[in-house]
């Protein structure tokens, strides 16, 4: 079956970074595109982050642009976040995400597949 698994996240300080993880299986990986989400205490899930088959298009939500990088490798099955300028309104459950697609439909449409969420905490 399809497994998403995260890991990675913790607690850090303002200004610092964390590495998100995601371990894929169950699917062909390298035909998806795959992405993050995050949900905050009473708040939404948003979209984060979105990566195409072959890793050559990102996509970013504004207010994590040019402090988040998205990677993947289709050789491990992988998904990688490296998030960093870590603010604490980054703190969220974040989740990892997958869609039989290009990876910028997960900007605008729900993904196929969740995982379970892993938690970050960033103190000020």
């Amino acid at each position: 079956q399809v497994q998403l698994v995260e890991s990675g996240g913790g607690l850090v300080q303002a200004g610092g970074s964390l590495r998100l993880s995601c371990a894929a299986s169950g699917f062909t990986f390298s035909s998806y595109g795959m992405g993050w989400f995050r949900q905050a205490p009473g708040k939404e899930r948003e979209f984060v982050a979105a990566i195409s088959w072959r890793g050559r298009g990102t996509y970013y939500v504004d207010s994590v642009k040019g402090r988040f990088t998205i990677s993947r490798d289709n050789a491990k099955n992988t998904v990688d976040l490296q998030m960093n300028s870590l603010k604490p309104e980054d703190t969220a459950v974040y989740y990892c995400a997958a869609k039989n697609g290009p990876g910028s439909s997960l900007t605008n449409s729900p993904p196929e597949y969740w995982g379970q969420g892993t938690q970050v905490t960033v103190s000020s």
